[in-house]
């Protein structure tokens, strides 16, 4: 239960600390949780009050914090019985971290690096210390393959499109094959292109958008599938 509400907690949280990066880029982490505790902008309480659009956007914000909840709820539920209690805190800060990318890059199209270092670092920090996932060899195996593939596999196309791939897809990628290995990170990519098809190709008729969600949510499904 505890883990639960931590998780719809941390999900209601979500759209708020995207659209506080919608308004900064923090260099630092300790900045980033600076200006998310103290923001430096704020509406006048007579434009709040007044304003017809204000008032829809806050009923937008408060519906959308409330649905990224209640599916952090359910994941963080459904880690627990997949996974168990020993070691739960660091799958449930592999899954938090990926739902936060995903409100930032859907919104900016854009992944800090704040989030996906530190994202790389704990995953070289599970295989370490836990390794119930991957090995330590296969961490650092995954995170390099996770970093040249796409790189590589860029050039390709760079002429067409050269921002296919941006720097912040690359380091997820480096992050998700440090915490799953090169072999499971294959699995999420094949995934990941598939509903990136379905969703922005097929669904939304366009021809470019971010990818990280994408990825986010077929790392999330291969974890669940495989592990």
């Amino acid at each position: 239960m505890v883990y639960m509400i931590c998780g719809f907690v941390w999900g209601c949280l979500i759209p708020y600390a995207a659209r506080r990066f919608a308004k900064f880029m923090p260099a630092t982490m300790a900045y980033a949780i600076y200006r998310l505790i103290c923001p430096t902008k704020v509406v006048s309480r007579q434009k709040r009050k007044d304003s017809l659009c204000y008032r829809r956007l806050i009923r937008r914000y408060v519906m959308r914090s409330l649905g990224w909840g209640i599916i952090a709820c359910a994941l963080s539920y459904l880690a627990m019985h997949k996974f168990g209690g020993l070691y739960l805190w660091w799958y449930l800060a592999f899954i938090w971290i990926l739902l936060l990318l995903t409100e930032i890059d859907y919104r900016m199209q854009l992944l800090p690096d704040i989030l996906t270092v530190p994202l790389l670092i704990c995953g070289f920090a599970y295989a370490s210390f836990v390794g119930i996932w991957v090995l330590p060899i296969e961490s650092a195996l995954g995170a390099s393959l996770g970093y040249i593939v796409p790189v590589v596999a860029s050039v390709l196309f760079v002429k067409k499109n050269p921002d296919a791939l941006g720097g912040g897809d690359i380091k997820l990628l480096a992050a998700l094959g440090a915490w799953m290995g090169f072999e499971k990170l294959m699995y999420a990519i094949i995934l990941a292109c598939l509903i990136f098809l379905i969703t922005v190709v097929l669904y939304r008729k366009k021809r470019d958008g971010a990818f990280g969600p994408a990825l986010a949510m077929g790392a999330i499904a291969v974890v669940f599938y495989f592990f």
